[in-house]
């Protein structure tokens, strides 16, 4: 190990899986390796628990300097598709993660279809032919143990015959399983009697149609560990009672190593589901617009909305690893990208609902370019010039008709500043026949320009502003959390989870206008715009007609802490 691993190392927070492999190295274990995998089923779009599972296992092989393979596991062909494997790897590398080897469980058949014979050529497994509804009887129940199979003493010669016709296709689906024969008696259910294969006439993504039948996953699972010699296998609480059948299939095979399973809790989010289910159902409902929605807890939807890959890593550290369970606040996640993009971003200037101010004594003709920074601490962003003109955009909410002495923004009567500009001064409103505001009519003081201000006046209101000749036409996303719920689909009784959707997730804004430098902006760059939040550049519809899109990250604090 190098000296800055070793460094890298020292810096990483322990957790009970590290002391694990610590303890394991110092032994002498493995052969001193350390192999992880992280086994996704191409059936879906990855979210937020996902990445912990990512973080984990492609951490723990970077800091020991190991290996961590990418394997899909792909034993369901009735419900996987190789789109769902190409995000999957976009995911990750977008994660800032290298897998090391690229497997599918289906690179496997063959050798999971031979460790198979070997288990009935033992007496360890048979083929079953009870009807699906009769196997759960069979099973028993929690308090109860199950019954065994009239079909469990058939001969060995008998069950090869029949798992050999089995995979040359002689026989429908459902017609056949090969079990695993242990104990129908057994305390934990996952080990009475579990299915191995199961026949299913259905095009594989990958291996086409050249396999009828597939393994389950605990078989599958723990054999392709074994196969790319994984040293530990980490996966989440819910495998935990799944661990007794993983060392089952590998103690009663003649393997060349024995890969251990470890679990850690899985990440629960508030405000949020990570349901496949629930998730799909939100985007066959039409309640989110498709997988990569910037409200929903997939990566994809999450990079869509401004998440970097290093704030979202930064939140599973910040999580820790632990076998116990709870649920996460979505305050933790916002604060990690908002200490990021705080840090790195731009700041710009953005109308999200526009009000037109006319600078009566401006001359008409007239434009001064302000200059501005990007940002106040980081002048190696650089600067840009504001054009200051007659007419004016602000933002409406800067402006109150009828306004109190505490409020500090624009209101008859009053002035404010107008950041890097000058001090204006409220002369009238104009409205339109329905009594609604069209424009603000204001003057300007000369001798109070931002960095060379010698009037001595004082303001408390500052707002920002753009020059509405120069100013460009853009759409605004103002995203919020999903459900306005903590727990949607947790403790409700009988409501379902969409009961709890928030209204006010998605609010779009078509009349939004962008200061000038923006509009060469890159899809996915993000900017904070001053006094509104952080914003992205949509990486899917980056223009909407003429009109820039941006959709909002997060806000600049925390408002659901208010709301709570």
């Amino acid at each position: 190990m190098t000296d800055s691993n070793a460094s890298d190392k020292e810096n990483t927070p322990s957790n009970f899986i590290r002391q694990i492999i610590d303890s394991d190295l110092a032994e002498g274990k493995n052969d001193g390796k350390v192999a992880t995998r992280f086994p996704p089923e191409p059936n879906g779009y990855l979210h937020i628990g996902h990445a912990k599972a990512i973080c984990i296992s492609f951490g723990i092989a970077e800091d020991y300097q190991g290996i961590c393979n990418l394997r899909f596991d792909d034993t369901n062909p009735a419900k996987e598709e190789a789109r769902y494997a190409e995000a999957i790897k976009k995911d990750v590398e977008w994660l800032g993660f290298e897998w090391d080897q690229l497997h599918h469980t289906s690179d496997y058949f063959q050798q999971l279809y031979d460790y198979a014979e070997i288990l009935i050529e033992q007496g360890n497994a048979y083929v079953d032919s009870l009807p699906a509804d009769q196997m759960r009887e069979h099973r028993g129940t929690l308090t109860e143990p199950g019954k065994n199979s009239p079909d469990r003493e058939r001969s060995v010669e008998e069950n090869l015959d029949l798992f050999r016709r089995m995979k040359t296709g002689e026989f429908p689906d459902g017609t056949y399983l090969l079990r695993a024969k242990i104990d129908m008696a057994s305390p934990n259910m996952n080990m009475r009697d579990p299915a191995i294969f199961r026949i299913k006439h259905i095009e594989h993504h990958n291996t086409g149609n050249d396999w009828c039948i597939y393994p389950m996953y605990d078989y599958a699972h723990c054999m392709s560990d074994m196969l790319e010699g994984i040293t530990h296998s980490l996966c989440t609480l819910e495998f935990a009672d799944h661990r007794a059948l993983y060392d089952w299939f590998l103690d009663n095979l003649p393997v060349p190593c024995h890969p251990r399973q470890y679990e850690f809790s899985r990440l629960s989010l508030e405000h949020t589901v990570t349901s496949k289910r629930k998730l799909n159902q939100l985007v066959v409902d039409g309640t989110v617009d498709g997988w990569d929605d910037p409200r929903m807890p997939t990566l994809s939807g999450m990079r869509r909305r401004g998440y970097s890959p290093e704030s979202v890593r930064e939140f599973i550290s910040k999580v820790g690893v632990t076998k116990k369970s709870n649920t996460v606040e979505m305050s933790l996640l916002e604060s990690c990208i908002r200490d990021d993009l705080g840090e790195r971003c731009a700041r710009v200037m953005a109308i999200v609902e526009p009000l037109k101010v006319i600078i009566t004594n401006y001359p008409e003709d007239k434009v001064e370019l302000m200059p501005a920074p990007y940002h106040p601490k980081k002048p190696e962003l650089g600067s840009r010039d504001l054009a200051f003109s007659r007419e004016l955009i602000i933002d409406a909410s800067d402006f109150k008709e009828d306004a109190n002495r505490k409020y500090f923004r624009l209101k008859p009567g009053g002035s404010v500043r107008l950041r890097y500009g000058y001090i204006i001064d409220f002369q009238e409103v104009i409205k339109d026949d329905q009594g609604n505001i069209i424009e603000l009519h204001c003057t300007y003081d000369p001798d109070t320009r931002s960095g060379h201000d010698k009037s001595g006046r004082k303001v408390k209101g500052v707002i920002h502003w753009l020059s509405a000749k120069q100013a460009k036409p853009a759409q605004v996303r103002v995203y919020d959390r999903l459900f306005s719920d903590a727990t949607p689909d947790v403790g409700h009784g009988d409501k379902p989870f969409t009961d709890f959707i928030n209204p006010e997730s998605k609010q779009v804004f078509d009349n939004a206008w962008v200061e000038p430098s923006l509009w060469d902006a890159e899809p996915g760059s993000s900017y904070q715009f001053e006094r509104q939040g952080y914003f992205v550049a949509d990486t899917v519809e980056h223009l909407t007609g003429e009109k820039l899109v941006f959709n909002r990250t997060v806000t600049l604090r925390d408002n659901w802490a208010k709301k709570s």
